[in-house]
């Protein structure tokens, strides 16, 4: 029971499609629901077809063949496990069979044990072409079979036909639609095991009782001659209120004896002892020819496939809608702000021009005082007697220094903390003006002009030009 998670029995009863369903709880199977549907309409997909979830909670769908449909035997065989058992059934089939094997699909119910060294076994044969047509009624329906059962199985161990009767001879009678025809299936019971299953029927009209005896009487025989008929039996019929008044009289006609009447299993406790049964049974025994079992677990993978694609051409659908939306938004926002850029853009170039104007007179300004405090410095710094002939402030960079002097002026120039060093380490305001590194200092150079006559220059670069330009 815990491979499966539920279980559908489907019925094509003559007046209406009847479907049980039941969900496995407590090591068995309980009624869930139970549907009575027209024949002109179509199965509840939602209940027999099989999706996604099935994957993880298994259905087990079982369809009940009709009993015309098959041939029933009953052998007695060494009682051994199933598959030997099946081994054995198999190499006998060709007698068994009314058919060419090849031509049927077939099962076997082993019944509960009795004491002794031989068990019974039921043998169900039925036509493919049959079962491949009812298999197709059922594919019109959209109902997949798992497997194919005969609820009279079910009836059979339902009223404890399994073990020893009442008496040392039964024989149970229950009634049913044969090919359209009213007709009944007869269990005979001697010596508490089951030696034959037989198929009668009851014309419409006529001599009805007549020619029930006359079937019985060929059963009885036959059952001397093969050896298990040794005695009157007790006869029973298993029937509903309607049926029962009907075959009662009957029987008591063609046997000249009275029939215990007892009431069956109803349809729902009948379907789920064919749960139990169907959910435990073995692969092998099994109606459903093998071919149509591949099938619809071929045609399951490609549904999961198909709804699997499905679903993701769905999610991509829906992520290109969100794509597009979010593109569409970024479009709108961004065709927004190009509108206020377009917008603010002539304010913007004023502003750049403006700037720009006001950074030239900044640093126009910033060159005039630079300029005067260069000019500052060098006359306060400039000894007595030197001549300065020329100052120049190239580019607001460089300050270039050119005079002359006497030789034995010489010092008051260069001389540590003198002109030259006094102009190179000037200060502003505690902050140094001039870059000292050597490398952006022109150094002082002398140059003898004829008598005692020399002309001196060197150049010092501002130290904010230098900042400036760093990174």
């Amino acid at each position: 029971m815990a491979r499966w998670n539920n279980c559908n029995i489907l019925q094509l009863a003559p007046d209406a499609k009847r479907l049980w369903r039941f969900d496995a709880k407590g090591g068995g199977f309980v009624l869930g629901r139970e549907q009575r549907i027209s024949h002109t309409e179509t199965l509840p997909a939602g209940s027999v077809a099989k999706s996604w979830a099935t994957l993880w909670q298994p259905r087990l769908n079982v369809a009940w063949l009709p009993p015309e449909s098959v041939f029933l035997r009953v052998v007695e065989l060494p009682k051994s496990n199933f598959d030997e058992t099946f081994s054995m059934v198999e190499l006998q089939l060709e007698k068994l069979s009314p058919l060419p094997v090849a031509q049927t699909v077939w099962t076997m119910h082993i019944l509960p044990e009795v004491p002794g060294d031989l068990q019974t076994v039921i043998v169900v044969i039925a036509a493919r072409g049959i079962v491949e047509e009812f298999l197709g009624r059922l594919e019109k329906d959209g109902y997949l079979a798992d497997r194919l059962e005969m609820p009279f199985l079910d009836q059979l161990e339902a009223d404890g036909l399994a073990r020893p009767g009442e008496s040392a001879a039964d024989a149970w009678v229950y009634p049913m639609t044969v090919a359209g025809q009213s007709g009944a299936l007869i269990a005979w019971w001697f010596g508490g095991l089951l030696r034959n299953l037989s198929f009668i029927t009851v014309p419409p009209a006529g001599e009805r009782a007549e020619e029930v005896k006359k079937q019985l009487s060929m059963l009885n025989w036959s059952g001397e001659l093969e050896g298990w008929l040794n005695s009157p039996p007790k006869w029973h019929l298993v029937a509903d209120p309607v049926s029962a008044f009907d075959w009662e009289n009957i029987l008591h006609e063609a046997l000249g004896e009275l029939v215990h009447v007892e009431a069956p299993p109803a349809p729902a406790e009948l379907a789920g002892r064919t749960a139990r049964r169907a959910a435990k049974a073995s692969p092998r025994a099994n109606l459903l020819p093998a071919e149509f079992t591949a099938r619809y677990h071929q045609q399951f993978i490609d549904r999961l496939w198909l709804r699997g694609l499905m679903y993701a051409g769905v999610l991509y659908a829906a992520l290109l809608v969100v794509y597009f939306a979010a593109v569409a938004f970024q479009g709108y926002h961004t065709h927004d702000v190009e509108q206020q850029v377009a917008d603010i853009s002539n304010d913007y170039t004023n502003a750049i021009q403006l700037k720009a104007r006001a950074a030239v007179l900044k640093e126009r300004q910033d060159l005039k005082y630079a300029a005067l405090d260069c000019w500052k410095l060098v006359a306060e710094r400039l000894p007595d007697g030197i001549n300065l002939q020329r100052f120049s402030f190239a580019d607001g960079k460089k300050l270039s220094l050119n005079g002359t002097c006497t030789q034995d002026q010489i010092g008051l120039i260069s001389d540590p903390d003198r002109f030259y060093d006094g102009v190179r380490k000037a200060r502003v305001a505690g902050q140094p003006v001039f870059d000292q590194d050597p490398g952006h200092v022109d150094q002082l150079v002398y140059r003898n002009i004829g008598g005692n006559q020399v002309t001196w220059n060197f150049g010092v670069q501002l130290l904010h030009v230098e900042e400036e330009q760093q990174p």
